[in-house]
């Protein structure tokens, strides 16, 4: 599999947004495809068998089996909306979704830079990853329209950011707690 090679990293064969993955922002994983990557990934050897296809969606068999129970566990990093994802790249078209992907990489790092107390980076990045960019930049929004939060400890605006996102998350029935996949068995 060491030649498995796709030109597009920013966003995986199956949907996981690679863009705003920690691990390949920090440098630990270059994506699927990508060099020495997962490239034991059982979708990226169906990917090859089926011709190279550089996302799942190309595939006349998708939705395939694959799929069932795909988005059930997040323990690493949110996989939860790889479906709906991938149904936004189909609407928007793929350069416009990652357009907006790199916004909200942009609100990741205001909250890392300005509002990081060392305890909030994984909800920070749940948050931008499962949150629809308005409410990001509702939140954003809101923190600067505090003067006096600049002055605040980082903890305290930490915290305060936190607030935020997590009632923009209540709004959106959305839950920024990670879900363990069950085992099966």
């Amino acid at each position: 599999m060491k030649d498995f090679n796709r030109t597009e990293l920013r966003f995986s064969l199956c949907g996981l947004n690679c863009g705003l993955c920690s691990m390949r922002m920090g440098g630990y994983c270059p994506g699927c495809g990508g060099g020495p990557g997962n490239q034991g990934c059982a979708i990226a050897r169906c990917a090859r068998q089926r011709g190279g296809v550089q996302f799942c969606w190309e595939c006349p068999e998708y939705p395939c089996p694959r799929y069932e129970g795909f988005d059930d566990g997040d323990s690493f990093v949110p996989h939860r909306n790889r479906q709906q994802d991938i149904a936004q790249v189909q609407k928007l078209g793929l350069e416009a979704y990652l357009a907006q992907m790199e916004e909200k990489g942009k609100v990741l790092d205001v909250l890392l830079d300005q509002y990081n107390d060392g305890r909030h980076k994984t909800m920070f990045n749940t948050a931008v990853w499962l949150l629809p960019l308005e409410e990001l930049r509702a939140v954003i929004t809101a923190l600067e329209s505090q003067p006096e939060q600049r002055d605040q400890p980082v903890r305290e605006r930490a915290l305060a950011a936190a607030a935020l996102l997590e009632e923009a998350a209540r709004r959106r029935g959305v839950s920024l707690k990670l879900n363990r996949k069950k085992k099966k068995g």
